[in-house]
């Protein structure tokens, strides 16, 4: 079997082994993914994509293209509510407005968009910087040892099988990850609650949303519990159900002795409309579970999206927080693949992302109870936490950190009101540069950045210094400076809670990592000493 070196091996190319793969290659950082479908995803899976996520995406140059493809597919900025049929009233609204109030806090807008749609996307993104995409292979058997890891990876065509050798491999590869059963890694949290079904169907269901805007319908009757989502021009789309019959005893196997004409019968009840042509374009069969693993890391293997968190869709989560992994994991593994931080940063990928998972997870579970089931609330849950919390909120704690005050730690917040503390991610400001508008967020990606205030000047040469003696790449930003980023709302300091002469570091991953509110005690060691333990040397 002759052996390919690859620096990270990818076990898994749907969206988050994907995201992983771009985010590595925009890094640097050439990694192989292997999938054993044979081509991007097949379900239409619709996803919600957060700002956050769309901000990963701005990153790495593909925000506008995937927000043009979701409003070719999908009505954006709808309402999220509920309904006993499509045909009748709403009966509970959850969001009037997908994007209603969130305009100030980031310079990117949540979409909708297909799976299937956006991975073609990403799929041509992570080619254009490097990535070695091998769809149509079995990722075989795994072995790691004090160096790397060693897989057997098999090509379904010609049953090929070759030996893979690898410094580091993560596991993007579902929520039945074999490569965590073989770790004996358990999950811990709701476990399993439904065996539900997504149907996905032809019908004229215009007539039927008589000019709502509607992005997400719960459909909450008798009957069944669930929800739909529309695709343009409105002939088309899925309907997703998690129980049916009595609410306070119901069937929550929705899935097994499934037939195409019962289908048919529960996207009718759904709709209101019994009388109306449906025809079955597929159904996928899957658990509604909440659950986190207890390990992100093992050794030299670390796990992503569904391998190490699974929640229900409510909310919209799950692929967000995948996405969110691999942002943060992406910047710490090419740093110590080139010798640039310690292998301890490694260590903080788990201590950072576990958290935000965990919370995320119970968020989605408390959106299933409150707006599904509601016979499960006597097991309690966390109380209801708002969406932008969820998605800009979380806060991290780790080395990778330089705290203000450990004692005053949060999960998460309202990042309106993080204003640069590190361990948060970075507030959004609209700057100037030579006449373009841009945000403070496109000065992040790839590299540390420093900002400073408009009298930092010292902080700058502070800079210079750090840069020649810890050989980094560190990206200087004098905001309010005419000559370089002009400040015109007067908006920087205040959001990033310094004074005109403060700095923040910021991570390659948009996140503060260390924060001086005034030029007091600024020295090149100081600076040094800060970039020293971001990076855990």
């Amino acid at each position: 079997m002759p052996a390919i070196e690859v620096p990270a091996l990818i076990a898994g190319g749907s969206l988050v082994g994907m995201s992983t793969a771009l985010l590595l290659g925009h890094h640097g950082v050439r990694a192989m993914a292997v999938e054993n479908h044979r081509g991007t995803a097949i379900h239409p899976r619709a996803a919600q994509i957060s700002q956050r996520t769309m901000e990963v995406f701005r990153s790495v140059g593909v925000e506008q293209i995937v927000a043009r493809k979701s409003a070719d597919q999908f009505v954006q900025d709808g309402a999220i509510v509920a309904v006993e049929t499509l045909a009748g009233g709403v009966t509970a609204s959850y969001i009037a407005n997908l994007n209603e109030g969130v305009a100030d806090i980031s310079p990117t807008k949540r979409v909708f968009i297909s799976q299937s749609m956006l991975e073609p996307l990403l799929k041509a993104r992570a080619l254009e910087l490097g990535a070695d995409l091998r769809f149509g292979t079995e990722f075989v058997s795994f072995e790691q040892d004090a160096e790397g890891v060693t897989a057997v990876i098999r090509d379904r065509n010609s049953s090929r099988t070759t030996e893979v050798r690898a410094r580091y491999l993560i596991a993007a590869d579902g929520a039945r990850s074999p490569i965590r059963e073989k770790l004996g890694i358990r999950m811990a949290g709701r476990g399993a609650f439904s065996r539900s079904i997504t149907i996905y169907f032809r019908a004229n269901v215009e007539p039927l949303l008589r000019g709502r805007n509607l992005t997400v319908i719960y459909v909450l009757q008798p009957a069944l519990r669930g929800f739909f989502r529309f695709e343009k021009p409105f002939d088309s789309g899925f309907l997703v159900v998690n129980e049916t019959g009595d609410r306070a005893h119901p069937v929550t196997d929705v899935s097994s002795g499934l037939t195409d004409e019962r289908c048919v019968e529960m996207v009718r009840l759904a709709l209101g409309a019994p009388e109306i042509a449906v025809s079955i374009q597929g159904v996928m069969h899957w658990e509604a579970a909440s659950a986190t693993a207890e390990r992100f890391r093992s050794g030299r293997i670390f796990f992503a999206g569904d391998s190490a968190h699974v929640m229900p869709p409510n909310g919209g989560f799950g692929g967000n927080t995948g996405v969110q992994d691999a942002h943060n994991l992406a910047w710490k593994l090419a740093l110590v693949l080139r010798g640039q931080a310690g292998p301890e940063l490694l260590s903080t990928y788990e201590q950072e992302r576990r958290p935000a998972a965990a919370f995320t997870a119970e968020q989605a579970y408390t959106r299933y109870v409150t707006r599904i089931a509601p016979y499960l609330s006597p097991g309690g849950m966390q109380p209801l936490a708002p969406d932008l919390n969820i998605e800009l909120g979380y806060c991290y704690h780790s080395p990778a950190v330089i705290s203000e005050d450990p004692a005053e730690a949060r999960g998460h917040e309202n990042p309106r009101e993080s204003r640069g503390r590190p361990g948060t991610r970075a507030p959004h400001v609209y700057l100037s540069r030579v006449g373009e508008r841009i945000s403070t967020l496109d000065l992040y990606g790839r590299n540390f950045v420093l900002l400073t205030g408009p009298e930092g000047d010292v902080w700058g040469e502070c800079a210079r210094d750090a840069v020649i003696r810890e050989g980094i790449h560190l990206d200087v930003h004098h905001v309010g400076s005419a000559e370089e980023l002009a400040d015109p709302g007067g908006a920087f300091c205040e959001a990033h809670g310094i004074a005109p002469s403060g700095c923040l570091l910021v991570r390659p991953d948009g996140f503060v990592g260390w924060r001086a509110r005034t030029s007091e005690d600024a020295s090149a060691a100081r600076l040094r000493g800060a970039l020293a333990a971001l990076r855990c040397l």
